[in-house]
């Protein structure tokens, strides 16, 4: 069929616009926000709720380990004590404290090690909320004042989160932890150990036994601090933040120190 011509002063016939499906995607349009999907906050939201409740787990498994080994360390004790009334701290109490110690240590040192990592990981979830929580201000700019947790991934944003805004001594801070109460206990059993070993082949004298008891006590809880201290750092040196607050941090490491870079600056820890 042929096309009317057009008259004088008609605009010429144009075909119809395709619509927003055809509509091919110029190179240098700017982008959609993921964001301004309408389902986006609901998918944010059930993230958070997830790294909630995964967080919630991992301390619960803390408690529960570290309930777990004092339980076995007090049956231990008791049983220590029934035995010493029967052998009178002869050489059969110091056979059987050899037997009994060792395993209590054994399960403190895996506890220590699963709490320390129970705290690494708590970091990267604390981050990952942190992340959400910036996009909720990028959907609602108003909303970042009623944010009392941090609202970037970086160290100035986790520590907000924690609520740690204090440098202190770095070892007793970490002792005041759960890895560091755990830790300590620990280095109590290795120097009952040690001790106990000394006096069973040649029954030396208590005060030699006493003294590389207690080096072997205070050595081991320093041992594991830096190992707490290492694994941070390696968690620090692995995470790259993806909406970092441009702010310096004033954040208390896992052992309670503050690093200055050498700019001066602030670096962070948890």
């Amino acid at each position: 069929m042929l096309e009317r011509p057009s008259g004088p002063g008609e605009a010429p016939h144009q075909p119809a616009p395709a619509g927003p499906a055809n509509t091919p995607t110029t190179p240098g349009s700017p982008a959609t926000s993921p964001l301004d999907d309408p389902r986006a906050l609901q998918i944010l939201s059930t993230e958070h709720w997830s790294l909630l409740a995964t967080r919630s787990l991992s301390w619960n498994e803390s408690f529960a380990r570290a309930g777990l080994f004092l339980s076995v360390l007090s049956a231990t004790a008791v049983a220590l004590a029934l035995v010493a009334q029967a052998a009178s701290f002869q050489e059969g109490f110091i056979a059987f404290a050899l037997v009994m110690l060792p395993v209590d240590l054994f399960i403190g040192l895996v506890t220590f090690t699963r709490l320390d990592e129970v705290n690494s990981e708590d970091i990267v979830w604390v981050a990952g909320m942190n992340r959400i929580r910036h996009a909720y201000t990028q959907i609602g700019p108003g909303l970042e004042p009623y944010f009392i947790s941090g609202t970037s991934d970086d160290d100035a944003g986790i520590e907000r989160t924690f609520g740690v805004h204090r440098p202190g001594n770095v070892f007793a801070h970490w002792l005041v932890t759960m890895p560091g109460m755990i830790a300590f206990i620990d280095g109590i059993l290795a120097g009952l150990i040690a001790g106990l070993l000394l006096l069973l082949p040649a029954h030396m004298d208590m005060t030699p036994s006493l003294v590389i008891g207690a080096a072997v006590g205070i050595s081991l809880p320093i041992v594991l601090a830096m190992r707490s201290r290492s694994s941070y750092l390696w968690l620090k040196r692995a995470y790259r933040p993806a909406f970092p607050s441009g702010r310096a941090s004033l954040v208390i490491r896992s052992l309670g120190s503050v690093d200055r870079g050498e700019n001066g600056s602030s670096q962070t820890g948890a």
